[in-house]
């Protein structure tokens, strides 16, 4: 797990400055804390951060080549399946001088190709330059657990883990791109391609990019198939299911330095320990946060589970700052992002780093198995459309109408925003359910001169993905349009950046390929029974859980920012939403942003989310527009003054 960049000038051939792609890894130093080095080629620039996982000597370090210099790798990431490939390999006549995974990959090009991704389990980003073919190769894993932006000026094309690094070179200006904001605006993170910065793009997941010849094409190597369903019964899938996600944990297990679990109190890293524990040949470390508001605290629940395999556990009982925080998020996450849920995963890597480098997680549960509400009102929705359009909007008028609960997870609230969307199709009431603010409530907070910026329609986003799936039901569909969009453009970046601030290696069991293909594989109602969520799920690891975790509702893992908004946050929000600065991006009506603040401040309704995202979304601008920051520091200094006003 690293930190890459690099830069190919193509267009006009200029010898590419080694001082710059230095600069572009010393800004991501942090997702390589063990190392760095780089290899500089007349046009041809390749830089690594490292932070060592497997063989931890001078022989794994980055960039990389064959013994006979034609082929240079830059890779991010883990290979599990690395040494079955390896010994293919070999029998091929590869010859390998170090006991890497970055090693495999190189000879795994040299023999098949681009097509050496399908041979590839795992999670990475790399890029290859391809000396006698004048190639760059640049590919994302299938989930997307790892990321990867590019950015193309007048001399060629620069990549990196993270675009932060794109700030080491003198011809980047960090400007907003009115697309990437209006899709944060909407959807909470910025979706693969787009980015919140001008000329930024993303590698989508499951793609690769070839530069050759001068063009740049890029195409998708995978998907998930949920048109075509295996035929066996429940206990046949459960059986399956649970032996593919024990080979799936024992992969995860190779390392040459500590490694443990986060556990919560649910039933994805719940499995995770229990499969770990049958594996490992002493105790499992395993890492829980817990917070004083007992609706946020799952400690009780996770300590069953550690109790049960009798783990090597550390429990931590915080209360996040919000405030100090702050400065750190907005810098780490580069772009806009307003999943608050970083706030205790950013907490809980930092605690954990002091104990592991790897740490696995539950992750992937609830996007493979029907985990969410959503599905099952999805269903609901279905039967509530035969009750003619008419009376459903009025329904839906008379939902927007009531007051709110102030409780997003409960039954009151959801039963709310079931209805307000019951007037609507099946996608349009899917983006109503996920999306912080949807097509009306855009319109009428975001002023018209920013949306005349705008080319495209955010909700573009989530209704391409329902088109572009090959399911046949209303579950399948959803859960194809949440791994293609909220998996990797919301909790994987989440994730991986808040591990990777701390140099500690993430792993997702329920993301390896062929479990995420396995579960598109079974049929809908093994996953959504009834009213009853990851069914098959449920099934397939009961006999690893204590009953009490099977049984208990979903709590997610989140910090309680709408008491936040009207207590520790309140005047901070107010000094920045009626600031000059704030007014005069001309994005966000002032006064509707001042309606929403009052009411939930009040108690009126409940706006956190959509005010959390309208204040990551201005602490970004400070952050990285309005100064070019040169580290870390100066974004913790510039936005210190601001959070301590």
């Amino acid at each position: 797990m690293c930190g890459i960049a690099g830069r190919v000038n193509y267009l006009s051939q200029r010898p590419v400055d080694p001082g710059v792609v230095r600069g572009m890894c010393d800004l991501i130093a942090h997702r390589g804390p063990d190392g760095w080095d780089v290899h500089v080629d007349g046009a041809v620039g390749l830089g690594h951060r490292r932070l060592s996982i497997i063989d931890l000597s001078a022989a794994g370090t980055q960039p990389m080549s064959t013994a006979d210099g034609d082929l240079w790798i830059t890779f991010n990431g883990e290979i599990y399946n690395f040494l079955e490939l390896r010994r293919e390999l070999e029998q091929q006549g590869h010859r390998f001088r170090s006991a890497t995974d970055t090693e495999v990959i190189l000879a795994a090009y040299r023999q098949h190709g681009v097509e050496c991704l399908g041979r590839l389990r795992g999670m990475f980003a790399f890029a290859i330059w391809d000396q006698p073919r004048r190639r760059l190769f640049i590919a994302r894993d299938r989930a997307g657990k790892k990321p990867l932006h590019y950015w193309i000026d007048r001399d060629g094309l620069a990549f990196a883990s993270e675009p932060k690094a794109f700030l080491a070179d003198p011809g980047f200006v960090p400007e907003p791109d009115p697309q990437g904001i209006a899709d944060y605006i909407a959807l909470q993170y910025v979706p693969a391609p787009e980015s919140a910065f001008k000329g930024v793009r993303k590698l989508p997941p499951a793609h690769f990019l070839l530069l050759e010849n001068g063009d740049i094409r890029i195409e998708r190597y995978w998907r998930l198939n949920y048109a075509k369903k295996v035929r066996m019964s429940e206990q046949e899938a459960a059986e399956e299911l649970r032996r593919r996600l024990s080979e799936a944990v024992r992969l995860r297990l190779i390392s040459d330095v500590p490694l443990g679990a986060f556990l919560s109190g649910g039933i994805d890293s719940g499995a995770i320990v229990g499969l770990m524990a049958q594996h490992a040949s002493g105790p499992v470390k395993t890492f829980s946060i817990g917070f004083d508001q007992k609706e946020y605290n799952e400690l009780p629940a996770a300590r069953l589970v550690a109790q049960k395999y009798a783990t090597d556990h550390q429990e931590f009982v915080v209360r996040p700052d919000a405030l100090s925080l702050l400065p750190s998020l907005v810098w780490h996450y580069n772009e806009p992002y307003a999943d608050s849920s970083a706030i205790p995963t950013f907490v809980l890597s930092e605690l954990t780093r002091r104990y592991v480098t790897v740490a696995l997680n539950g992750d992937g549960g609830d996007e493979n198995f029907a985990g969410y509400d959503r599905y099952y009102a999805n269903v609901l929705g279905q039967h509530f459309d035969r009750i003619p359009k008419p009376v459903r909007r009025l329904m839906a008028n008379a939902a927007a109408l009531a007051p709110s609960s102030g409780n997003r997870r409960g039954l009151v609230s959801r039963g709310r925003r079931f209805l307000q969307a019951g007037g609507e199709g099946r996608e349009e009431r899917y983006i109503r359910w996920v999306a912080h603010f949807p097509h009306g409530l855009r319109e009428e907070i975001c002023t018209p001169e920013f949306l005349a910026q705008v080319s495209q329609d955010p909700d573009r986003v989530l209704l391409d993905a329902y088109r572009a799936t090959d399911a046949t039901n209303i579950v399948d569909a959803t859960l194809d349009v949440d791994v293609t969009t909220y998996l990797p453009g919301d909790l994987l970046v989440k994730v991986d950046i808040a591990t990777m601030a701390h140099g500690l290696e993430g792993r997702s069991p329920f993301l390896d390929h062929e479990v995420m293909e396995f579960a598109a594989s079974l049929p809908s109602h093994f996953k959504l029974h009834g009213n009853v969520k990851k069914y098959i799920l449920k099934t397939a690891v009961a006999p690893l859980l204590p009953p009490e975790i099977l049984d208990r509702p979903k709590m997610g893992f989140g910090v309680p920012i709408d008491a936040w908004f009207r207590g520790e946050l309140k005047e901070f929000v107010q000094d920045i939403i009626s600031s000059a600065a704030f007014r005069q991006r001309a994005i966000f009506r002032p006064a509707v942003v001042e309606h929403l603040f009052k009411d939930h401040v009040s108690g009126e309704a409940s706006w956190h989310y959509q005010l959390w995202n309208v204040v990551m979304l201005e602490m970004w601008f400070r952050a990285f527009i309005d100064s070019r920051p040169k580290s870390k520091g100066d974004v913790v200094s510039g936005l210190r003054g601001l959070v301590a006003a």
